[in-house]
């Protein structure tokens, strides 16, 4: 987000009628002189706090969606981005569409005035808002620009599913775990104790196991959390987030997963800024603007230099193991017939559909994985609590 900071107003107006409003400004002084700028006297300033969720990708979405909405119902560009000030329910929102809609009518290219809120607007929608202005087809540009995101948003939150699935069950594995050994195998240990009877050899194991976790628990659960701050720390260092995606690349199963979410959404972008008309540099900046992971930011990087080079976009994949021989063959293709666009579109529809299905393939293989898993650990402990009470059952049985 840039510096300005939201503040609320309410005054006078010139001829003494009691107003209010919202207004960005860097400071309390600056957005006292915007008010007496438009001749309104303030009587209070109150800053407002800026939420940062609230800038997150579905009230983009929305916000785009309807602009195009209104475009295509033939309401004026200003008028538009004013109507939705007036309705968002977001007091952050109202503030900034009012801030557009007055650039806007003022003269400032919609695209330029987005330019100016960086941490609200990637590149991918000022370059897009821009090809939008310049062929004149902003609604089409807002429309495409929409589906592509809800797209790409419901794919990414399928593949992150699909992976935090088989953690959860885990973590659920391992608490059921630990508090059996913490909580319940101690009472039998006790029960076993007064017997003074000779115990299993499984039993035996699972209670020295279940001595250690209750005399060491303090320190298992300081050093856990000392490893999880310790790697929550090194995901936020390049290094380690490329290191990261390119060990899950290598994974089976998961690395085709996070392949085809990433080839889908470059694809795809690509294939958007193709139709609308700007050069392939061009939207391969756009790409790896939004791209989050050093590992493919870089390998993007590389193949711009080479297209910048002279080398065909083909062949600039050839060295690259995120990409596939098929993005090759096709890319070629595209190159030689030039039809890149729809290509690239084919590409981005082809990665989509095998990633929701890997992304259900991998949900339905791992559920009985890990019920068996669960189980296993499950019916082990409670097979060494019981097993001593059969022996002393059938003991009891035989002396009779």
């Amino acid at each position: 987000m840039n510096e300005r900071r939201l503040w609320q107003w309410s005054g006078l107006d010139e001829g003494g009628t009691p107003c209010g409003g919202l207004a960005w400004a860097a400071d309390r002084a600056t957005a006292l002189q915007q008010l007496y700028q438009q001749n309104i006297w303030p009587l209070k300033v109150k800053r407002q706090t800026v939420a940062r969720q609230y800038w997150n990708l579905t009230y983009k979405i929305h916000f785009i969606r309807q602009l195009a909405t209104l475009l295509q119902a033939g309401i004026a560009l200003p008028q538009g981005l004013a109507m939705l000030a007036e309705q968002h329910s977001r007091a952050q929102w109202r503030a900034l569409l009012q801030e557009l809609a007055q650039q806007v009518t003022q003269g400032v290219p919609f695209s330029d005035a987005l330019k100016a809120w960086p941490g609200v607007f990637p590149p991918l929608f000022i370059a897009l808002i821009r090809t939008g202005e310049i062929t004149g087809k902003l609604d089409e540009c807002c429309q495409r620009l929409a589906v592509q995101q809800e797209e790409q948003q419901a794919l990414r939150k399928k593949v992150v599913k699909a992976l935090r699935y088989p953690g959860i069950i885990f973590v659920m594995a391992l608490l059921v775990t630990i508090g059996m050994a913490r909580f319940v195998l101690p009472e039998f240990a006790a029960i076993y104790r007064a017997f003074n009877a000779p115990l299993p050899a499984l039993t035996h194991g699972v209670m020295a196991f279940s001595a250690f976790i209750t005399a060491s628990g303090h320190w298992l659960a300081l050093i856990t959390a000392t490893l999880i701050t310790v790697i929550l720390r090194c995901r936020r260092n390049p290094h380690w987030q490329w290191q990261e995606q390119n060990l899950l690349l290598r994974l089976p199963l998961v690395g085709e997963l996070v392949r085809g979410q990433r080839l889908s959404q470059i694809y795809t972008i690509l294939a958007m800024t193709q139709q609308a008309g700007l050069p392939l540099l061009q939207g391969l900046e756009a790409v790896v603007q939004t791209l989050s992971s050093p590992f493919w930011r870089q390998m993007l990087e590389r193949i711009m230099r080479k297209i910048a080079d002279g080398v065909p976009f083909w062949k600039t994949l050839e060295q690259e193991k995120g990409f596939t021989p098929l993005c090759r063959q096709l890319i070629y293709t595209a190159e030689e017939t030039g039809s890149m666009d729809l290509m690239l579109a084919r590409l981005a529809h082809w990665h989509t559909g095998q990633t929701h299905e890997r992304a259900d393939s991998l949900s339905s293989t791992l559920e009985p994985l890990m019920m068996v898993v669960i189980g296993l650990i499950v019916g082990t402990l409670v097979i060494a609590m019981y097993l001593p009470v059969f022996q002393m059952g059938d003991a009891m049985s035989g002396a009779g």
